[in-house]
């Protein structure tokens, strides 16, 4: 997947970028190959939703639906809908024809036009802004074969699926939210078997997907992938250094702010390599962030005072060539009996996925359940709600590296200088920010 933003502006320029190894062969056989974007779409501007975010109080941007203030001339739209390949489901009643018309064929589903007995490879990424998405083809079984890049051993479930259901009419296939609780229509898409007219809606109900609070499901899914014979990436067998994340929300300065370790970090005005090149002493905090928090009283069901949490701009130094172990543990939110979906990516590295489980993760206890023989390699993870997950990686990254929903990095940066000296420039960043919503770290590796 590609994507430009800066900050909240998240535009419309996405897309997938399919690269072949040269000299490796696929383990698997299909006929052709589709790729599918899973996206949501807001209708208030990236300035607006990010001042609602960073407001006091905490202003709520709301799911992925539409509010209708029928006794006024004007709409309030929060999200709008979940889209497949950029087409959405939304109800127009009460929308002048040419804002908004469900008839129009230019706003009719996305479809995937297939030959009856045919396989197909679909290659699945999901760009959205806020929620966790389960996808599904009516009657039709998918088997995962590989993720972020990785081939897995296969499973029910994912991106091979042969069109082998009755041909004489199509198919609904949908998205919808999972670990929120539902107030978002499904995402819509035709599945349409050749000689069909690919528009025509199948006859049967979409279907609804997975219960929003099924977590178990979510869970062993992520528990029963495992890297496929013959593309096992050898992994080392003991970290040199251990950091355990505690995710939580806090309230900072009457701001609502996601944190680790009760740390919320932000970024400084001048960039961290140029800042490390020059020895500018004063643009971050040269204090490390908390590598542990007190999880022996920490009671991760619980709403919690959170009364020392602070903002920071410190960041984690690590050996260059290192290998880091990283626990994400999810908690309560600020509201009662909340605790989210929470996708984490190491950007320009791949990382094993250790385990996963539920509740509190205990260092003496669950390192037992580590998946050291078969572990998949990705680049992409969710923690669980209430649950923990385990990465390892090796900081073999020159330069700063960010662990998002966000931790930083930095490795080997001195090796960088004779880039760093083509970049000099001092960046003030915009006023507002994503900080309200999402958990940042730094990170850097010493040579």
């Amino acid at each position: 997947m590609y994507h430009s933003h800066y900050g909240l502006q998240r535009g419309g320029l996405y897309g997938m970028i399919n690269v072949s190894v040269p000299g490796v062969t696929e383990p698997f056989n299909y006929d052709a190959d589709h790729g599918i974007i899973l996206s949501d779409w807001y209708h208030h501007s990236a300035y607006d939703q990010s001042t609602a975010l960073s407001s006091i109080p905490f202003q709520w941007i709301g799911e992925p639906r539409v509010y209708q203030h029928t006794t006024h001339a004007t709409l309030e739209y929060a999200q709008l809908s979940l889209l497949i390949n950029g087409k959405g489901n939304y109800n127009c009643s009460g929308l002048a024809p040419g804002i908004c018309n469900s008839t129009n064929p230019q706003c009719s589903p996305s479809t995937l036009t297939v030959i009856p007995g045919k396989t197909y490879q679909l290659r699945l990424a999901s760009l959205t802004s806020l929620s966790s998405l389960s996808f599904q083809i009516e009657d039709h079984d998918m088997t995962i074969i590989e993720a972020d890049g990785q081939y897995v051993e296969p499973f029910t479930y994912s991106v091979l699926v042969t069109a082998n259901q009755d041909p004489s009419k199509n198919y609904w296939t949908t998205i919808n939210v999972v670990s929120r609780k539902l107030k978002t229509p499904n995402g819509l898409a035709i599945f349409n078997y050749l000689s069909n007219y690919f528009l025509q809606p199948p006859p049967t109900n979409p279907p609804v997907g997975p219960i929003w609070n099924d977590t178990n499901s979510q869970l062993n899914q992520s528990l029963t992938i495992k890297a496929r014979k013959g593309f096992i990436v050898t992994l080392p067998r003991k970290p040199d250094r251990i950091i355990v994340l505690l995710n939580t929300q806090n309230t900072i300065n009457g701001y609502l702010r996601w944190s680790l370790n009760n740390v919320s970090h932000v970024l400084p005005t001048t960039p961290y390599l140029i800042a490390l090149k020059e020895n500018m002493s004063d643009v971050f905090d040269p204090s490390p962030p908390p590598e542990y928090y007190g999880s022996t009283n920490f009671d991760i069901y619980s709403v919690a005072n959170n009364t020392n949490a602070i903002s920071s701009t410190s960041i984690y130094k690590l050996q260059f060539n290192s290998t880091v172990d990283i626990i994400l543990q999810n908690a309560n939110s600020m509201m009662r009996n909340i605790s989210e979906t929470h996708p984490w990516h190491l950007y320009g590295h791949g990382f094993w996925v250790l385990g996963y489980g539920e509740g509190k993760f205990n260092l003496s206890r669950d390192v037992e359940k580590y998946k050291l023989v078969v572990p998949i390699m990705k680049n992409i993870v969710a923690a669980h709600p209430f649950g923990w997950v385990a990465l390892r990686f090796q900081a073999d990254n020159l330069a700063h590296f960010f662990l998002g929903m966000l931790v930083v990095f930095e490795s080997g940066w001195k090796r960088l200088e004779i880039y760093l000296t083509l970049i000099m420039v001092v960046v003030k960043p915009k006023p507002w920010s994503i900080h309200s919503f999402h958990k940042f770290v730094m990170f850097y590796c010493i040579s």
